[in-house]
């Protein structure tokens, strides 16, 4: 599922590749969704990240807690790291965050803290995203910051960033192309 971020009201819908639904060919074991109010910014030049430029989308979120969440169910979430997935040239963000209800929340508030009490979810989640277009004949995606995750503080910088982008965006001080702001 995706927000169809080129139509009108931009709704959560199966994601279409080629006129054709879109399947993942591994589970994802982990929610998967977006932060309202950013923007990866198509015309903006990353310097921290090979000079990627944004992929046109929300910034997105994996969140790590224990329960499954609903399709279009909203969460209050704990930043805790940030991978800089290059997808076929373009930065993808993926902030991994924990809900705020998790019961492990409390004792999980940085990069660390998840390998501590969730060891090994930040590899797994790269490794996922590495690979899962694979199967289609495309190549692995890349990372930024030598494959490693950036901390707290990083992704507090890029959900700050992308804020300000969306700003711009919404304010019509750039252009929307083909994106729906309806």
């Amino acid at each position: 599922m995706e927000v169809a971020t080129e139509e009108t009201l931009t709704p959560i819908k199966q994601d279409t590749k080629k006129g054709k639904l879109r399947f993942y060919p591994y589970n994802i074991n982990w929610n998967y969704g977006l932060l309202p109010q950013t923007w990866e910014d198509p015309t903006h030049a990353n310097s921290d990240v090979e000079g990627a430029f944004g992929d046109n989308d929300p910034v997105d979120v994996v969140e790590i807690g224990e329960r499954q969440a609903e399709i279009g169910e909203v969460l209050k979430v704990k930043p805790l790291a940030v991978l800089a997935m290059i997808d076929e040239g373009e930065l993808d963000w993926k902030v991994v965050a924990i809900s705020m209800d998790d019961p492990k929340a409390s004792l999980v508030n940085d990069i660390e803290d998840v390998e501590k009490h969730f060891p090994g979810t930040l590899t797994a989640i790269r490794n996922w995203f590495r690979d899962y277009k694979v199967p289609d004949g495309k190549p692995q995606n890349k990372f930024g910051f030598e494959n490693k995750p950036a901390g707290k503080s990083y992704a507090l910088k890029v959900i700050d960033e992308t804020h300000a982008a969306w700003v711009k965006l919404v304010t019509r001080s750039v252009s929307a192309g083909d994106l729906s702001l309806i």
